[in-house]
């Protein structure tokens, strides 16, 4: 079974197929549909380049609809302020983590520990 999307992409898929090959029919031989066949083929081509024409127009609409109601991004610098911030919060919350003792410190120290004790 099919998807809903790829159902729709389906149909998408097929009506172009058609509308593209009713247009090829009506500018190689429109006399196959109507007998006025300049006609046809004109405003064939006329309707088409109209629309392609409107199309890329709304798309440049679109862009300069978004480019006018997209905030600004941030300054560069603030950004690189607002990391160094971070990075000096993060190195004051850290805990002091003691660094292992190695096993010949041990040694001493247990040795002046039973010094003393004697």
């Amino acid at each position: 079974m099919v998807s809903k999307d790829q159902g729709i992409g389906g149909a998408i898929l097929a009506v172009c197929v058609i509308v593209a090959i009713g247009f090829v029919i009506l500018i190689i031989d429109p006399y196959a549909i109507i007998s006025n066949a300049d006609r046809v083929r004109l405003y064939a081509v006329t309707v088409l380049v109209s629309i392609a024409f409107i199309a890329i127009l709304a798309i440049g609409a679109w862009i300069g609809w978004t480019m006018a109601t997209t905030p600004p991004p941030k300054p560069i610098e603030e950004i690189t302020t607002e990391i160094e911030e971070k990075k000096e919060e993060e190195k004051k919350e850290e805990p002091k983590v003691e660094e292992p003792v190695k096993p010949a410190e041990v040694a001493a120290t247990e040795e002046k520990t039973t010094k003393k004790k004697k």
